[in-house]
């Protein structure tokens, strides 16, 4: 497999990056206390980053997974906050509204999202439901033409700025996974509170959110029962967008490393000069090139939506290598590392949340298990093409 990029990949990535290092880099520091980096999702905006999983009848580029991953890797690079900020545009919840919703609705919301002026948050976890959604209790009542949500989600993102929420939900009580829908809920509606509550040691905050008979059009409901299988094919491009942020701290991370193995000296010498550092780096790049292959390969897999087992692991193996590359760089750093001064600090700080979000590591780990255990076909066993 060939994962090497076409001129017009190859081009914009770089512009990203020109973006990100001399702009977003000197600014990350500042987003640490919660704020929204509103500056770079304007200049992102502008570099048609916003509009990069947008159809182009809508305003925006309409590329793939891939591209998506290449550009979120970059902005990581250098903040955090900013690649969270971004993932909320990019992500399942903009590829949800572009394959379910009404015409209507597309036209309507799409093109500001490429245009940086509309944020979308997606509320899945619940107080006593994060990862078990089959026992979600937030419900969608159908009456008529009008549908009526009730019910509580936390630790959401950018709820309490978002034009548009797309809110996993119960419909009409039914029970289990077989009554699983998604409704849209616009910001500033009566009846949605939605509070920031929540500041996360990455930096962004996160939000409470309560639905009080919150009255929506009928064609706000975009899924209806039946629909858990429809939207965690979706969320499988969360499992490579996730996965990408932590490829872009753990190479932030590696360097800033590099830099301070040349510019740190100790005995006479730069560090770098010595076996035990360069050993460090050597590892933290071979992590890093295991995972970018892993990416990758998910992220051109399946069509549409990636496949969930290529994505499962991906996801797994590039959030636990970040955090083990983010952790040397630190120590690689020394005392400097653990001060917010150098970016390594927040860099590790970002690193945590990967294997947390999206689906956590045990989760997908009985979903590769499980798939192992049931599909595989012993008579020919693992072909080098690998899934079986």
């Amino acid at each position: 497999m060939d994962f090497k990029l076409n001129s017009e990949q190859h081009e914009f990535v770089h512009v990203v990056r020109k973006a990100c290092q001399k702009e977003f880099a000197p600014r990350a520091v500042g987003y640490l206390n919660g704020a929204w980096p509103a500056e770079n999702i304007q200049r992102l905006a502008e570099l048609g980053v916003l509009g990069i999983a947008v159809p182009a009848e809508y305003g925006g580029a309409g590329l793939g997974v891939l591209d998506t991953v290449l550009v979120l890797e970059e902005i990581s690079k250098v903040c955090y906050v900013t690649a969270m900020a971004v993932l909320g545009e990019v992500g399942v919840q903009c590829q949800i509204i572009s394959t379910y919703a009404p015409e209507s609705i597309k036209r309507r919301i799409l093109p500001r999202v490429a245009a940086g002026q509309a944020i979308l948050a997606i509320c899945m976890t619940e107080p006593n439901a994060g990862t078990d959604v089959p026992n979600f209790t937030t419900n969608a009542a159908v009456t008529g033409n009008r549908v009526i949500l009730n019910g509580r989600k936390t630790l959401i993102s950018r709820a309490d700025l978002a034009e548009m929420l797309v809110v996993f939900t119960r419909v009409n009580g039914v029970p289990g996974a077989a009554g699983i829908g998604c409704v849209l809920v616009p910001g500033g509606i009566k009846g949605l509170i939605a509070e920031a509550k929540y500041h996360t040691m990455g930096g962004e905050y996160l939000s409470e959110v309560q639905f009080n008979d919150v009255e929506l059009p009928l064609e706000n409901l975009l899924i209806r029962e039946n629909g858990l299988k429809q939207l965690m094919n979706a969320f499988n491009i969360q499992r490579c967008l996730n996965p990408a942020i932590c490829l872009g701290l753990a190479e932030g991370a590696l360097e800033a490393s590099l830099q301070y193995l040349r510019d740190r000296s100790a005995f006479g010498h730069p560090i770098g000069d010595f076996q035990g550092l360069r050993w460090k780096a050597a590892d933290m790049y071979i992590q890093i090139e295991a995972a970018r292959g892993l990416l990758y390969r998910a992220a051109v897999s399946g069509g549409q939506f990636p496949d969930p087992t290529l994505a499962a692991i991906a996801k797994i193996y590039c959030n636990e290598m970040c955090i083990r590359v983010t952790s040397e760089a630190i120590q690689i750093h020394g005392g400097y590392g653990y001060t917010d001064e150098y970016a390594v600090s927040r860099l590790f700080r970002g690193a945590r949340y990967g294997s947390l979000g999206g689906g956590t590591s045990e989760t997908l780990r009985n979903l590769i298990g499980k798939k192992l255990v049931e599909d595989m076909d012993l008579a020919t066993g693992m072909l080098g093409t690998g899934l079986f």
